[in-house]
């Protein structure tokens, strides 16, 4: 398996948090050779970006099975019920609203990655493809009141 990174974020936010993405505005900036590929994404409001977490450190003992931010509130629940960055493969994917795009970059807000993450794809939102009927448990309502 090959997995390339065709750009990295830059953000002025340099931790990983768990709360207040929602007003971060983040930019992408491509690798010179994948610039191209941006032509007609400004037609999109929003996008899907793939990045590699690359700071984030999977173990089965602790991550496997969690509370949800570490959270006692929540309910215990197994990675692939989460959206944790913590996992068996660090791949992260956030549906992001574009502020602009330019020659070789997008500028998004509310991207949960910090400055420095790469960047795997960019893909633009589709309701058709990525569901805007989708259902979620009562417990990520709550706990994600003040993520964004």
């Amino acid at each position: 398996m090959e997995c390339v990174i065709i750009g990295e974020v830059k953000s002025n936010v340099t931790e990983a948090v768990d709360m207040d993405w929602g007003e971060v505005v983040s930019e992408i900036v491509l690798k010179p050779r994948y610039a191209p590929g941006l032509l007609g994404l400004d037609d999109f409001s929003h996008a899907l970006i793939l990045t590699f977490l690359h700071e984030a450190k999977y173990d089965p003992e602790v991550h496997l099975r969690r509370h949800p931010q570490e959270n006692m509130n929540n309910p215990l629940r197994g990675i692939f019920a989460q959206r944790a960055r913590h996992r068996p493969n660090r791949i992260g994917v956030t549906a992001c609203e574009i502020v602009e795009v330019t020659e070789n970059s997008v500028k998004v807000i509310a991207l949960d990655a910090i400055n420095g993450t790469p960047v795997l794809d960019v893909k633009p939102y589709v309701p058709l493809y990525d569901r805007k009927d989708a259902t979620v448990p009562e417990w990520i309502d709550k706990m994600m009141r003040d993520y964004f």
